[in-house]
């Protein structure tokens, strides 16, 4: 029985910090362009807006979930390093945002939330996906 709660008590706190993980992903996708993110997608049903911070999410997502598959025996140290390797995916998807923006004509950020579908869209997802992927195997 105490494993049960063992298990619980850390299932909670990988738990929680992988909700903090994501919370700050939608808040680095905010940031990173112009309006209220929330409002574009749930009262303007922005799609171009919506695959933006999905990708982020499961990005983010995937790098908490390999962390937590390979972490140390010590409960501690797992906890700090999927915070640690979930704030290093947040950076460098952040990073690779501004590269592209910096290589792209326009504004990347308002491109990416304009009401029309947008194929640039697709592109700044697959980059979100290709360096959480990148995090994640290095976890490994």
């Amino acid at each position: 029985m105490s494993d049960i709660v063992n298990g619980l008590g850390r299932a909670t706190a990988y738990g929680a910090l992988g909700v903090v993980l994501l919370m700050l992903g939608m808040v680095l996708v905010d940031v990173l362009t112009p309006g209220r993110l929330g409002r574009q997608i749930w009262e303007e049903r922005n799609r171009n807006a919506a695959v933006l911070l999905s990708s982020a999410l499961l990005g983010i997502g995937g790098i908490v979930f390999t962390s937590i598959w390979t972490t140390y025996d010590d409960f501690g140290k797992g906890l700090v390093s999927t915070a640690v390797f979930g704030v290093l995916g947040l950076v460098m998807m952040a990073v690779a945002f501004l590269l592209v923006d910096l290589v792209t004509p326009g504004r990347l950020g308002a491109t990416l939330v304009e009401p029309e579908p947008h194929p640039a869209v697709w592109v700044t997802a697959s980059c979100n996906i290709a360096v959480s992927a990148i995090i994640a195997a290095s976890i490994a």
